[in-house]
């Protein structure tokens, strides 16, 4: 089951941006957070399949796509939000994909079916992509005038304005992934873990 969970999860992902490829025929969508995380978590998910890979970069792939997903619906498609955004491709195939299926998938997958335990340590490990990514945005506005989201828009907001919101975005962050770490733990209390997956892994580790 957790094979097929993992491959599903890796296809959604592909189908998404394959999707969203043919209906913008635009190469610039890599420069989005989405994308981005859609490739990690289809990578990882991808790799799962076949062969071990650690519960850490199994964790990030799933934050980074959870964070996707919940950025999107609570920010960015939410008309109540300060950072909403008007998008035609709202009920897309794309969209639903990238946005809904794939962060619901890895989520799933992690929590009920990976099964191996992590330090709470690791979700501030796996801020690492999110801090590069906003590096890479504000680098990339500068030479570009154009920033992939409302939220790093120095234009609009300023690098005050900017770095307000991107500290607000870390702590969400760290605690949504405090927040898989924890759901993961009380799974696991309802859900025993098999013998070979019960042992805490540090990042250096091998499952």
């Amino acid at each position: 089951m957790t094979v097929v969970f993992r491959a599903l999860t890796a296809l959604s992902a592909v189908a998404g941006i394959v999707a969203l490829l043919l209906d913008t025929h635009d190469g610039t969508v890599f420069v989005y957070f989405t994308v981005q995380s859609s490739v990690i978590i289809a990578v990882v998910s991808a790799l799962a399949t076949v062969r071990p890979v650690t519960a850490w970069v199994r964790g990030g792939a799933t934050l980074f796509s959870c964070i996707t997903g919940s950025v999107y619906h609570t920010l960015l498609a939410n008309p109540s939000s300060p950072f909403f955004m008007e998008d035609n491709g709202r009920n897309t195939v794309h969209n639903l994909l990238l946005h809904t299926v794939t962060p619901l998938l890895a989520a799933v997958t992690w929590l009920v079916l990976d099964r191996t335990p992590v330090r709470w340590w690791f979700a501030g490990v796996w801020l690492g992509y999110p801090l590069a990514y906003l590096v890479f945005a504000l680098i990339r506005g500068v030479f570009v005038d154009e920033y992939p989201y409302p939220f790093l828009d120095v234009n609009e907001l300023g690098y005050g304005g900017v770095a307000i919101t991107s500290l607000g975005f870390t702590v969400a962050f760290f605690l949504l992934g405090l927040l898989l770490i924890g759901l993961g733990a009380a799974v696991r209390r309802l859900m025993p873990a098999s013998h070979e997956h019960a042992r805490i892994e540090d990042p250096a580790g091998v499952q």
